[in-house]
């Protein structure tokens, strides 16, 4: 008898428990996310994942255990590193370029001279790898869609290297790749070689084509600069996109402005600094008025995609910030900052821009200055793309624009490569 009567009143129990925990679930699943925004569920289901991991980095780090970066590389390391196998279409080795760690995929048919490609991952300067398997698929897609040797390269990573560390492994893998050397042993057609990169790679590829496009001592030069979704300054954190888009996944504009100040090497108590502008204000005498001429959206962007937003400059901010970072005002770190002349003497550029990505207007303002320098540009822009979305192209979180950019990007390369 009990048993019986209590039976119905534990069934409740446990049904109320669960209806909480799943309340308690969507609540910190659901985001508000615009309606324009590709398979927004999904979005959600990957965001909330990523949340989770980086809260529980930041608690190991107050703990003492380790870097909330080094947990985040072990997660990523659990679940996306894969080892070099080859396949009947692909031979996939890994190697050294220029002292840097590579993997490196090679056509086993075709024409003999290949195309060839040069990568570099995103991930903040401080995560992911090359070796992770959404840029193996990538770089294998591409070394059989475009009978290419695609190299994709390990450089160093933040907290233990710092700028200009991540830029020197880029630049030396590059002089590497276009070496006479590399070019014969992988078959490599020197006419037809391109340096590319998503995010925080975008912009070291960004950087490497200005470098290498104004040494004349470089006997082979790059062909074609693909860059997707590229992290091109840190002096203004209130373009359009960074206001329209502060609290879109993957990339919330906070952690922007932490993953710039790992970068550089500064503090990270510097961040609310830099989300409020206050590095660039216009008492930094660092910041001349050409240099905020190469970053003024107002003039740079199309109308369409300022005309609800207004310039945040501040009158008087933290002063010495631009002194004590100097990262932050060199060309090497933030590729928008060059000169037209540097940037007319770089290849022919693909640019990948996303709607709802903070990122947006960098790309966007990029495509601008190099078309103003005389450099034939195609800037991809993807209306429903979100941050990252060109890794999410396969399964078992395959998004439709992830595949649409993937689709596209490669399809760039085969018609100008």
């Amino acid at each position: 008898m009990l048993l019986s009567a209590g039976t119905p009143a534990s069934a409740m129990r446990l049904s109320v428990a669960g209806a909480v925990l799943l309340a308690a679930a969507a609540y910190y699943v659901y985001l508000p996310l615009p309606s324009g925004v590709s398979e927004p569920w999904k979005l959600m289901l990957l965001d909330a994942l990523f949340r989770s991991f980086i809260q529980a980095s930041d608690v190991v780090q107050k703990l003492g255990f380790c870097h909330s970066i080094h947990m985040l590389n072990r997660v990523v390391s659990w679940v996306e590193m894969i080892e070099a196998r080859s396949c009947p279409a692909v031979h996939v080795t890994d190697s050294m370029l220029g002292g840097v760690p590579t993997r490196i995929f090679q056509p086993k048919a075709g024409r003999k001279l290949k195309r060839g490609v040069i990568y570099f991952h995103g991930g903040g300067w401080a995560l992911a790898s090359g070796k992770m398997r959404s840029y193996d698929l990538l770089c294998r897609k591409m070394a059989e869609d475009l009978d290419a040797v695609i190299m994709s390269v390990d450089y160093r990573l933040a907290p233990e290297a710092v700028f200009p560390s991540q830029y020197h492994d880029a630049l030396a893998a590059s002089r590497a790749f276009l070496s006479l050397e590399v070019l014969q042993r992988h078959s490599i057609d020197p006419e037809r070689v391109c340096v590319s990169g998503d995010s925080a790679g975008g912009n070291l590829a960004a950087a490497v084509a200005q470098q290498l496009g104004s040494d004349d001592s470089t006997t082979v030069k790059f062909k074609a600069q693909a860059l997707i979704y590229p992290v091109l300054q840190a002096l203004d954190f209130y373009t359009p996109s960074y206001q329209q888009n502060q609290a879109m996944p993957f990339l919330y504009r906070p952690y922007m402005a932490r993953f710039w100040l790992q970068y550089l090497g500064a503090d990270s108590s510097l961040v609310p600094v830099l989300l409020a502008n206050n590095h660039s204000s216009l008492d930094q005498p660092d910041i001349s008025s050409a240099t905020r001429s190469k970053l003024n959206w107002t003039a740079l962007l199309p109308a369409e995609r300022r005309e609800h937003f207004r310039p945040v400059v501040k009158a008087r901010g933290s002063p010495g910030t631009v002194r004590n970072v100097p990262g932050l005002m060199d060309v090497r770190a933030a590729p928008l900052l060059a000169e037209q002349e540097v940037l007319g003497k770089t290849p022919k550029a693909y640019v990948v821009t996303c709607e709802f990505d903070v990122l947006r207007d960098d790309g966007l303002m990029y495509a601008r200055r190099l078309r103003d320098a005389g450099v034939d540009v195609t800037n991809d822009h993807h209306e429903d793309g979100f941050h990252g979305c060109m890794v999410f192209a396969n399964l078992p979180m395959m998004s439709s624009v992830g595949q649409r950019s993937k689709d596209s990007y490669i399809r760039w390369l085969d018609q100008n490569l």
